[in-house]
């Protein structure tokens, strides 16, 4: 399968629009949609104030196993660094 990139719009009444012309071999296609949007920032709002998202949704679990072990995890830091903590481990391990 080839892949092409193309650039389009979508009138009104939901039809596809080709913004430039296709050199494609003539047969069957499979379209996949990926649509641009635009984000403004509030200028009443700095990047500073936003406070991350806490999310207090309950999780389902397909399996019990781990079920109590994940659900009593502390949150992970903010400024937590893998590459740190696994430095960290391997100079204990091996007495560096």
């Amino acid at each position: 399968m080839q892949a092409y990139k193309l650039k389009g719009k979508i009138d009104p009444a939901g039809n596809l629009k080709i913004a430039e012309p296709v050199k494609i071999p003539p047969g069957d296609v499979e379209i996949i949609i990926l649509q641009t949007v635009e984000t403004t920032e509030s200028s009443t709002e700095s990047k500073t104030e936003l406070q991350p998202e806490t999310s207090t949704k309950k999780v389902q679990y397909r399996t019990k196993a781990f079920k109590d072990l994940l659900e009593n995890v502390p949150p992970i830091s903010p400024d937590f660094d893998p590459d740190r903590a696994k430095w960290e481990y391997l100079k204990e391990k091996h007495n560096l």
